[in-house]
């Protein structure tokens, strides 16, 4: 098997002018870098560590933003034999307190030897690396001159074996990026070629993304494969799309884009914010797959999407689903290729407090759960109790997994990598349950809140609360806190809403509790609406529910007597 550097340097040597990927930048020409450019980009890089003394197999963060500088880095590192990860830059959508504990959280587990940023940032990166750090350099990306000739000779990542980890991907959870998921070359590229046999990835597809590279769903499906796999690849700043979410439907049209993969809130995202205006001349009509990915997937988000913009060609059938995470590189299971994504509508009371997804009866409450697919051939799904045992269809329980493309292991986390795994599974830490082959996913187990014995998973009082008018899409965030007083979880949603005027605050959170009381197993009490920006969001931009939580209970609490 041939590792990362021998795979691009094939490509190099095959497809010298073919582009592996193209630029937009905001206000900028788009800008094709063909595989030339890119070995070129990346030998300077590799020429700049030696420099700098950085050896193979030693770790390099990198802290840059959105844009050529970060391609050639990351690209110079894999080809010095490197172990490169990227952290999010500082951005005004991260708290700079929360960030810079996360960075220096990162350095102290981690202890990479090298960080690369801009010299502005220098001294913000330095101030994170805690006395006596492994780092023994931090490189500044304007001393990296990629237009001098390369020298191609004989880069240390040829000799990187394929068990050698070859990456690291840092978790977005709320407790600082503690956990750096680290993966071999072996793993990635098992993933890679059984993940396009499953996508029917052909010469004639294009990838377009504006998924940030700092999270497995972006760096894998979004970057890693497509120029590996020689597909072209549209790359869009993450931070344009959210300014102007029309470009991914214009690049799209323009490129004849046939795959994207999106988190769920993209969905409603784009539905409620792009305008007609800045839709002329869109043809979608080329897009084949589209993965809702990342996070619970959920039906209503696939419909909106699917009635706003079908006027523009896009097809039903191009709506799929995917289940992910790092720690199997990237793809656990897929779905909506060769049949529609599935949807059961479950009985809402058997899951909250029988644990069962037993299919709703007319006139109970229900659920509708979208699949998430089947798992990918090399990956195997099986649903476990609180003991690790095998539970039959429609039982809810823990989703365990195990394939040939798992995590070597928690970087310097011992700890954490034995935990993770029983008897050669990970335990991913998700609740779901099986159908036949197929796997629906409910929501993360920390995170799940018990009212009177009864599981209630916050992304549906979550999404119960975005249907009021007035909430801001997406800024919702649903947990649970202990009532002393009648020994159980209270639920607590806060939202944030943009009008100042206190009638139509309170007009908001009634039509809230009324809205979730309804649509759920709970009495909801609590309340409260937060101007924007007040929620804390992971840097792969999700809501941080814990995170949330605790800055709840430390500001609002006592106010509230809960």
């Amino acid at each position: 098997m041939l590792n990362f550097s021998q795979l691009l340097l094939e490509n190099y040597r095959d497809a010298p002018d073919k582009t592996a990927l193209t630029v937009l930048l905001s206000g900028k020409p788009d800008q094709p870098i063909t595989y030339t450019d890119l070995i070129r980009g990346a030998a300077a890089w590799d020429a700049a560590y030696t420099r700098a003394g950085v050896l193979p197999g030693e770790v390099v963060i990198l802290i840059l933003q959105h844009g050529f500088d970060l391609i050639y880095a990351y690209w110079g590192a894999i080809l010095h034999g490197a172990i490169p990860s990227i952290m999010p830059f500082l951005t005004e959508k991260l708290q700079p307190e929360r960030y810079r504990s996360d960075l220096a959280s990162l350095i102290s587990i981690t202890r990479p030897e090298c960080l690369v940023t801009y010299r502005e940032f220098a001294s913000e990166a330095r101030a994170a690396v805690p006395d006596g750090s492994s780092v023994r350099v931090v490189m500044l990306s304007e001393d990296v001159d990629i237009s001098i000739t390369p020298d191609l000779a004989a880069p240390g990542g040829l000799e990187r074996a394929p068990e050698s980890i070859v990456l690291l991907q840092h978790s977005s959870g709320t407790t600082g990026l503690q956990k750096g998921v680290a993966l071999s070359h072996q793993a990635v590229l098992n993933q890679l070629r059984t993940y396009a046999k499953t996508l029917h990835l052909v010469d004639s597809d294009v990838v377009v993304s504006w998924l940030p590279l700092y999270h497995d769903m972006g760096l894998i499906a979004g970057f890693l494969m497509p120029i590996l796999l020689r597909i072209p690849l549209v790359l869009l700043s993450p931070f344009d799309w959210v300014r102007a979410p029309y470009r991914l439907m214009q690049a799209v049209t323009h490129y004849k884009g046939t795959l994207s993969w999106l988190p769920n809130f993209a969905y409603n995202f784009c539905a409620q914010k792009i305008r007609d205006r800045d839709l002329q001349g869109v043809d979608l009509s080329s897009w084949r797959v589209i993965s809702n990915c990342s996070e619970p997937m959920r039906y209503a988000s696939h419909q909106a999407f699917y009635e706003r913009f079908k006027a523009y060609g896009l097809k039903e059938s191009a709506l799929c689903t995917c289940y992910a995470m790092a720690e199997n590189v990237f793809a656990v299971t897929q779905g909506g290729l060769d049949a529609p994504v599935m949807v059961d509508e479950i009985d809402r009371d058997a899951m909250q407090s029988q644990k069962l997804a037993k299919p709703a009866e007319e006139g109970n409450a229900s659920v509708k759960m979208l699949s998430a697919g089947i798992p990918i051939s090399n990956t195997q799904v099986k649903i476990v109790d609180e003991r690790h045992r095998d539970v039959g269809d429609r039982t809810i329980g823990e989703v365990a997994l195990h394939s040939d493309c798992m995590l070597t292991e928690y970087y310097h986390r011992p700890d954490a990598t034995a935990k993770a795994f029983t008897r050669g599974w990970f335990l991913t830490g998700d609740y779901g349950y099986k159908v036949g082959d197929q796997v629906y996913v409910a929501g993360r187990k920390k995170e799940m809140i018990i009212v009177g014995g009864k599981n209630v998973y916050p992304m549906d009082l979550e999404e119960l609360a975005m249907q009021v008018k007035g909430v801001h899409p997406g800024r919702v965030v649903a947990f649970g806190v202990f009532n002393e007083t009648v020994g159980t979880e209270e639920v607590v949603i806060v939202a944030e809403v943009e009008t100042r005027s206190q009638e139509e605050r309170e007009r908001i959170a009634d039509e809230i509790r009324q809205t979730v009381t309804r649509g759920s197993a709970i009495a909801l009490r609590h309340v409260l609406l937060v101007e924007p920006r007040w929620l804390i969001k992971t840097s792969s931009g999700k809501n941080a529910r814990m995170a949330n939580k605790d800055k709840y209970l430390k500001q609002i609490a006592k106010e509230n007597d809960i």
